[in-house]
């Protein structure tokens, strides 16, 4: 853990909302037909990471979009923030009209060195609330990296793997229209996700960079229809970049008793994997 942040370690806050009839028609218009089939009022898996997001006002805001550090996110030196992944338990499901809490709490700070150059990583458990009770249980896991042009030494090879290896592929166009929606819907303002001069100049990337939630929405769903239910535990980690004009891939297979996914790029590189049982 990185002493020098202990006294982030506990911090919680809490966020407010409802499952609204809108915002369900936009998860849907955003994704379908790429979703799994759900009961009438159901909210589709992965939904809740649309609800009481972080609302920090204009005047306190970073320069990449995001909520300034040192508020409750620590201030890692790292300038270039990514959602690295997690881990999702579904307790139970959400639904139309449900008054839901988010309580959010900071578990650990850890740096790391690689050959990427250096690491921070931030790990934020998540509790989402619902009127029946716990619905789901949650850890997600921010990195943070160095300046574009920073990283010492060559980069690893990227992991790469066959669509036709899977028993189920959906194509999808990444396109800036479906980045906008899923921000707008989060409240995101990364601007990595719509700023293509600063994705590109400042944070180095190749493109606009495609949301790790969107990825992850779309993993989770073609796992629930391979495994009949809402996988009781969903874990996802990225693996490198995904951006935006070109069309990638969303590959599932069952994998003993359980499931395996990846999302790859036009390339084939794997961007993401997961992994899900019931």
């Amino acid at each position: 853990m990185g002493e020098e942040f202990s006294d982030w370690i506990g911090r919680t806050r809490e966020g407010r909302d409802l499952v609204t009839p809108r915002l369900m028609a936009e998860f849907q218009a955003t994704f379908a037909p790429h979703l799994a089939p759900v009961p009438e009022g159901e909210a589709w898996p992965a939904f809740h990471w649309c609800l009481a997001p972080d609302t920090p006002g204009a005047d306190s805001l970073g320069p990449d979009g995001h909520a300034a550090k040192g508020g409750f996110l620590p201030p890692v030196p790292l300038p270039r923030r990514m959602w690295a992944g997690g881990e999702v338990e579904t307790l139970s499901p959400l639904r139309v009209g449900d008054p839901v809490t988010r309580v959010e709490t900071l578990r650990d700070v850890a740096h790391k060195s690689g050959r990427s150059g250096r690491l921070s990583f931030v790990t934020v458990a998540h509790e989402v609330i619902g009127p029946r009770g716990l619905a789901i249980r949650e850890r997600q896991d921010i990195v943070y990296r160095e300046a574009a042009g920073a990283q010492s030494g060559a980069a690893p090879a990227p992991e790469r793997a066959d669509p036709a290896a899977y028993e189920a592929v959906w194509r999808l166009p990444a396109t800036p229209t479906l980045l906008f929606r899923y921000s707008a819907m989060t409240f995101n303002g990364h601007r990595f996700h719509y700023d293509q001069p600063y994705a590109t100049q400042v944070e180095g990337y190749a493109d606009l960079v495609v949301h790790g939630p969107i990825q992850a929405t779309l993993l989770m769903n073609l796992a629930t229809i391979a495994l009949g239910r809402v996988p009781a535990i969903f874990r996802h980690r990225g693996v490198s970049p995904m951006t935006a004009n070109q069309t990638f891939s969303v590959c599932g297979r069952m994998a003993g008793q359980g499931w395996e996914g990846v999302t790859l790029d036009a390339e084939g590189r794997v961007c993401m994997r997961a992994s899900a049982s019931i």
